[in-house]
């Protein structure tokens, strides 16, 4: 069965306005944390390959631990 997890993703720089198209459920913080629900690694890597794309540098990739869900960090 598929299991949504929750990753943050840190970035150096801003992402372009259209980084986070399709990724609705997606949030990006001032410092670019992005963070919120993936359905699968496909997704994921999606995600990273588009952030690449658009010239980010990704710092850091980390799966949240259901607490740090449900408390946003």
């Amino acid at each position: 069965p598929m299991t949504t997890a929750y990753y943050e993703i840190r970035v150096a720089g801003t992402l372009p306005p259209g980084a986070l198209l399709d990724f609705d459920r997606l949030n990006a913080a001032v410092e670019t944390v992005v963070h919120g629900p993936l359905p699968d690694q496909a997704a994921l890597s999606g995600l990273l390959a588009r952030l690449e794309a658009s010239g980010a540098q990704i710092m850091e990739v980390r799966r949240l631990r259901r607490a740090e869900q449900e408390s946003g960090k």
